[in-house]
């Protein structure tokens, strides 16, 4: 069996470091918000290039205190992509204000800037760039659409860690970034974990009371919030992860590379790298007309692949209401043709070898 990602193999080959992490946890006698948070913090923003970084409990969470910390809830609008991870669109509610989803680009799938400057309406606050598949989004229009109509940008780097834009990490752009420690993202935890990258003071400042019920340092509650933290073991593990993350993100490059020439002349789109961009590949997505069969084909030779996303935001029940149908025409093409290939840093060369040669039997 060929798993679309494997968390399981990542443990092992951080066994020793995470295990050692994790002993030391347990023999301390502090187990949140403890000296393994702090490290944690101070180590991934130095890593991001932020001032910086808030550890909770989730990257729904990271998103929604984002908002919170922005002033951004009732009456207000956050622009997003319907092509995302649902967490994107449900930690807009949770924060109170509307999501407003809107289309994609074609060829590289992130959240597109017509479709943006489209949508706002004088109760625009945000627009959330979601760094798709590890693929950052076009910041400078973005940064350009925000600056002209006073908005905020918050970057949901979920499947991003590591990713560059015109050297600047994703994360570091925007007023605010958003991460998820899942355990299957480039870099993740043994279970739940995120946190939000920031150089402006003020606003870390307030996402560390918020994840906290709003407690200032004598715990005090200064204001309404609720409890979203990164606890110690988790941090820990991340700690014991991060010194090996770019290494990783090279393997998973070299995966990707190979992915790539070796579907050249058939009917696959394989994924294209924006000008001055550092794809990381959480996800290696191709675009085929024959999606479900191929899905089927794979299936039946025991590779076990994914699909981001089959049905758009914008399809689901809970969220319909906020964009009519007919305006997202790139994200209801690319929803049914989608396919997630098996991408991570222990997938072995003869795995490969046997998932681009099943690929070629199906087209052969």
């Amino acid at each position: 069996m060929i798993f679309f990602s494997n968390p399981q193999a990542q443990y092992n080959t951080y066994k020793k470091e995470i295990d050692a992490a994790i002993q030391k946890v347990l023999s301390g006698s502090q187990f949140i918000l403890g000296e393994n948070v702090s490290a944690f913090e101070e180590e991934f923003a130095r890593y991001i290039g932020v001032d910086h970084v808030i550890g909770v409990a989730n990257g729904t969470d990271a998103i929604c205190l984002a908002l919170r910390a922005l002033n951004i809830g009732p009456g207000k609008e956050v622009i997003a992509p319907s092509h995302t991870a649902v967490a994107t669109v449900a930690a807009i509610e949770m924060a109170g204000a509307t999501p407003i989803l809107v289309d994609i680009d074609p060829v590289y799938y992130t959240i597109s800037p017509e479709a943006i400057e489209q949508a706002i309406t004088d109760r625009t606050r945000a627009v959330i760039a979601v760094h798709l598949y590890g693929q950052p989004t076009n910041m400078d229009k973005i940064l350009r659409l925000a600056q002209k109509h006073r908005l905020k940008v918050i970057e949901d780097c979920a499947q991003a860690h590591g990713a560059a834009y015109k050297n600047r990490r994703v994360g570091s752009i925007g007023d605010v970034g958003c991460f998820s420690f899942y355990p299957t993202k480039n870099l993740g935890a043994l279970g739940d974990g995120g946190a939000l990258s920031t150089s402006n003071t003020t606003i870390a400042s307030r996402v560390s009371r918020l994840r906290q019920y709003g407690w200032n340092e004598n715990k005090i509650s200064e204001e309404s919030g609720w409890n979203s933290r990164l606890d110690e073991l988790q941090a820990a593990v991340l700690r014991a992860k991060l010194p090996g993350l770019d290494a990783d993100t090279e393997k998973r490059i070299a995966i990707a590379r190979k992915y790539t020439e070796s579907f050249q002349g058939l009917p696959i789109t394989s994924p294209l790298i924006r000008n001055q961009c550092h794809h990381v590949y959480h996800l290696y997505v191709i675009k085929v007309d024959k999606r479900n069969e191929l899905a089927k084909f794979l299936k039946n030779k025991n590779i076990i692949i994914g699909i981001h996303y089959p049905t758009p935001v914008h399809k689901m029940p809970a969220y319909s209401k906020y964009a009519p149908e007919g305006f997202l025409v790139q994200t209801n093409n690319l929803a049914d043709r989608v396919l997630s290939l098996p991408i991570y840093p222990e997938l072995t060369v003869a795995e490969q070898d046997f998932v681009i040669s099943t690929i070629q039997e199906f087209y052969s």
